[in-house]
């Protein structure tokens, strides 16, 4: 699985990305993590406004922080 979290370093962004490996490594998740902060590559994803959560290239949330059981839920699908 490939999860890519868009965002340019802002405290929302940060917060998605620690969510994000807490999810991954509490549930033994086998995922490739990437940090997308570079502007041109987030509007590439039509996304604008960060963070944003790419899971293997579909935008899946966009604009706000998910919590801990939504973002488990999107990566056991």
């Amino acid at each position: 699985m490939e999860i890519k979290i868009l965002g340019t370093g802002c405290p929302n962004c940060i917060t998605l990305e620690k969510r994000v490996r807490k999810v991954v490594n509490e549930n033994n998740i086998d995922a490739k993590i990437t940090l997308v902060k570079d502007i041109v590559d987030i509007m590439a994803y039509k996304v604008m406004s960060t963070p944003a959560l790419v899971i293997n290239e579909e935008v899946k949330i966009k604009g706000r922080v998910p919590k801990v059981d939504e973002i488990l839920n999107l990566l056991k699908l």
